[in-house]
Parts: structure tokens; sequence; C-alpha cells
């Protein structure tokens, strides 16, 4: 065996006493210890490229050992309650965007110095935007990941309907493709609310928070939400498949003609339909409005409290940055995911027609996110009220303007 450490470590509960047990034996050993964390991927055959993609660095730098920590289970808790130790990962991985709040407790540092002018311009600026605080970089993006609506081009073809480009025409192209035993769409269990939330307010135009403002207080975001409840009244959507959007078993199994669904579901249905398949993404709300997704995927960041910063940031450059090859391998030998540098993307034969191709036009041209200001506080409030509404039939602009005093409350803790 090598003489350095390779372990894959299973995070269960003592993650404070693990890291000290790590810190101890990288002090004895002279070298520099880096851990490094990622969540539980679903694609067989992740673990062990991260675990050796850890093993290529210490090849190439003997004096750095890197431990790949796995953690199955509720991650973000994991993470959260470990960043409030001194003995937390010295780098991480994140689903979303960096906050204010883990820039004001230390919790993240800049990464700029990673960013050429011309490594910066390989990176979409939407993307960029997600990770940047006060003009300042905090993370490098890893994987890039995206919603789409699925559709049966036959099912469309003898219908008569060509694939929705309005909201309207998502609710009469689900009605008309509704047989009873193939519902029209799927957009979730729980009738949309979690798939929809951001996105059916996007899609007319809406942003929920700019320019350090609240601005989601409108009667567009009311009727958005609005017509979701709309469409589940009718009765075409499909309810209670047996799992949930983000698998593809709603969609390969006939249960629907129409779905919403990840990028990641591709391989998966194109194994069951062939060619029967396009996407589209969420279309515009209206003729004022504008096609809309989620920019999804996961963030390599810095913890704040590393006692080795400069070897944790020069670990993130080698891995994110430099090695081109290696994100490649990352974002399409296991799973299907768009590399974040428009150069790989470029290169990436997977990526280059049909759907797939699609689905990265998609993504750049119509991929929205959050404010790195806006936090889970501000999302369980806006969640609460677009679920009153869709459930429970509340009065839209109520509910609306309830969930905008309460972000913007919020609003003014975090930016106190």
């Amino acid at each position: 065996r090598r003489g350095f450490v390779q372990r894959i470590i299973v995070v269960g509960g003592a993650v404070a006493y693990a890291g000290r047990g790590r810190t101890s034996y990288a002090a004895r050993q002279g070298n520099i210890r880096l851990t490094q964390w990622y969540h539980e991927y679903g694609e067989p055959g992740v673990q062990e490229a991260a675990a050796r993609y850890a093993q290529t660095y210490t090849q190439e730098n003997p004096t750095v050992e890197v431990e790949m920590v796995w953690n199955p289970g509720d991650y973000g808790a994991k993470l959260s309650a470990a960043l409030l130790t001194d003995e937390g990962p010295d780098v991480f991985e994140l689903g979303g965007s960096p906050t204010l709040d883990m820039v004001k407790q230390g919790q993240i540092v800049p990464l700029d110095d990673l960013y050429t002018p011309e490594i910066k311009a390989d990176f979409n600026p939407t993307s960029l935007g997600g990770l940047t605080i006060d003009g300042k970089i905090y993370a490098v993006k890893k994987v890039d990941d995206t919603g789409l609506i699925y559709f049966r081009p036959s099912l469309m073809e003898q219908a008569g309907l060509q694939p929705p480009t309005t909201f309207d025409e998502v609710i009469a192209a689900a009605q008309a493709l509704d047989s009873g035993r193939t519902k029209g769409m799927f957009i979730g269990n729980d009738r949309g609310i979690g798939a929809l939330l951001t996105i059916a307010p996007w899609s007319a135009g809406v942003e929920f928070l700019q320019d350090n403002k609240i601005a989601f207080n409108n009667e567009r975001t009311a009727a958005a939400w609005a017509k979701v409840k709309e469409i589940n009244d009718t009765g075409a959507l499909l309810i209670g498949a047996p799992t949930d959007w983000f698998d593809p078993a709603a969609f390969t199994q006939n249960l629907t003609a129409m779905a919403w669904g990840g990028l990641w579901m591709m391989p998966a249905v194109q194994e069951a339909l062939g060619d029967d398949f396009g996407v589209v993404p969420w279309p515009a709300f209206d003729a004022q409005g504008r096609p809309a997704t989620f920019w999804g995927g996961w963030a390599e960041m810095v913890n704040g409290r590393s006692q080795n910063l400069e070897e944790a940031k020069r670990f993130v450059n080698w891995l994110w940055i430099e090695k081109t090859d290696l994100q490649t391998d990352f974002n399409l030998s296991y799973g299907f995911h768009v590399p974040p540098r428009k150069s790989i993307q470029a290169q990436a034969q997977a990526l280059q027609s049909g759907p797939p191709a699609e689905a990265v036009t998609v993504l750049n041209e119509h991929g929205k996110l959050l404010s790195p200001l806006w936090n889970a506080a501000m999302g369980t409030a806006i969640g609460d009220a677009f679920a009153n509404i869709v459930n429970n039939g509340a009065d839209p602009m109520q509910e609306v303007t309830t969930a905008a005093q309460t972000c913007e409350a919020e609003l003014q803790r975090v930016l106190g």
C-alpha cells in the first residue's frame, strides 16, 4: 500500500471526533492533510471517482494528503453543523449559492485569485453571479444541472399539438393528452409546489431578490402561482406517481405524456424511449414573460477555518479549474450533467446534438438562480404561501404580500 493514507470515510455522527483524529495523524506524519466533503451522489461510480481524484492529487503532491469524505444522509445538516466548529472540512461542496451569512461567519473565503480573465470568461455570467457576494467570488462551480419539460413527439403529433410555448398552452396540452390511463402532465406528487415555486414566477418575468430588495411582491407572482392552481384544477395532472418528478419512471412508464424533470434523467429516458422524446424549458407565462428553468448543481468552496487555506485553494484550482479531463469525467462518465466550463461543453461529444444539446442551450439561455442573499427562511416563506394557494385556494395576492413581508424582515436581518 502507498505511504500516504487513502481512505474513504463514510461519515455517520461523530464528525468533530473524526476531525480531531485526522488532524493529529497529519501532524505526526509531517504532511499537510486536507479533508474534502461530498454529498452522496446517486450514480454508481461517483464515489470511487472522487476518491481517485484525491489519490491522484497526492501522487502529484506527495506532501499533501487529501481525504475524500462521503456523506450519506442529510448532508446539509451535517455540513452546517461542521462549519460551526474548527473541525469542519477544508474543502466542501454546496448545492446552491454561498450566502452572506456564511461570509459573515468566516465559513468561506474568496477564490478570486483562481479566476484569471480567461478562466472567468469560460464560465457563464449567470452561474458566476450566483457565487458572487459583494463583488467577490466564493466558489468554483463543478456540476451544472437544470430542469426541462420532457414530452413524447409521437403523442404530440397524434393530438395535433406542438410543444407548449406559454403556460396556457401547457394547460391545453395536458388536457388534450390526458387519456385517463396516461395523464397529461406530471409536475410532482406535491402538485408542482416544489418544482414550480420559483420557476412559475420567473417565467412571468419576476425576480425574487434584486438590488438588495425583495422584488416579487406583485401581481405577476400572484398570477403565476394561481396558474399552477389552475392546472391542478383541470384534473389532467398525474398525482401519486410511484416516484417523484426528479425520477424518470412516471415518464418512461407511460404514466404521463409530459413531465417536468431533471437533465440527469435523460440517459434513462433515452434508453426507454429511444428517439421518441423531446425537451423544452418551462415556457413563458405569457407574451410578456420568458422561458425559465433552474440553474442547479454543486459548487466547491474552501472553509475559512481551514488550517491550510492556501493548499486547500491550490487543490480546488487543480481539480475544478486545471483538470478539465477530470471535470468532464465527473459530469458525464457516471451521471449526466453539464460541465460548467463553456470550453468543456463545446468539446463534450455527448452534448453536441439532439435533446442533450437542446438542454445545454436551455440552461445557458434560460437558467435562473436566486441571489446569494436569499436564504432558507425566505424559501420557507414563499413555499408556505405557494402551498396555501395550490392546496387550499388561498387568495394569491394576499399570500404573496404576506410572504414578501416575511422575506423583507429576513433580508434586513441578513444585511444588518
